[in-house]
C-alpha cells in the first residue's frame, strides 16, 4: 500500500479524490495558486513552492511545516473542518496534504509559472479530477 493509501486508511482513490478536492479548496481560499504560493512563502516554504511550480522535482515538506504555514495564513479552520469530515486528526490530514499539494500545484502550473493576478482564483477544479486517479490509482 502506498504512503498516501496508508494515510487514508486504505481509502485509495476515493479518499485521494477528497484530498485533491481539499487541495483545490485551499488554493481557492488562498486566492488561487499565486495566493497560496505567497502564503506558503511567508510561512517559510518558499523554496519548496518554487520547486512545485518549476519543471524539476518537487521538494518535499512535512505535514507540520505545511500545517504551520496554512495556519499562519488563515486557513486553519478549513483544515479543521476537513479533518473532521474525513475522520482524521489535523496532523494526519496535514501529512496527507503535504504529499498531495506539491502534485496539485505542479499540475496547475504546467509551464513552470504561477498564474498571474487576473487568473488567481480562476482555475477549474475539474482540471484536478484526473489527478487523483494518477496519484492514487
Amino acid at each position: 500500500m502506498s504512503l498516501l493509501g496508508s494515510l487514508l486508511g486504505g481509502g485509495g482513490q476515493a479518499g485521494g479524490s477528497d484530498l485533491v478536492s481539499l487541495a483545490g479548496q485551499l488554493i481557492q481560499q488562498a486566492g488561487g495558486v499565486q495566493g497560496l504560493a505567497g502564503m506558503l512563502h511567508q510561512g517559510g516554504l518558499g523554496e519548496a513552492v518554487q520547486s512545485w511550480v518549476g519543471n524539476g522535482a518537487n521538494q518535499a515538506v512535512s505535514g507540520d511545516q505545511l500545517n504551520q504555514a496554512l495556519q499562519s495564513g488563515g486557513l486553519g479552520m478549513v483544515l479543521q473542518e476537513a479533518a473532521g469530515k474525513l475522520g482524521m486528526d489535523q496532523g494526519q490530514l496535514s501529512g496527507a496534504l503535504a504529499q498531495v499539494l506539491p502534485h496539485v500545484v505542479d499540475h496547475l502550473t504546467p509551464d513552470g509559472q504561477v498564474p498571474g493576478q487576473g487568473q488567481a482564483g480562476g482555475f477549474d477544479l475539474g482540471s484536478l479530477a484526473g489527478l487523483a486517479g494518477k496519484l492514487f490509482g
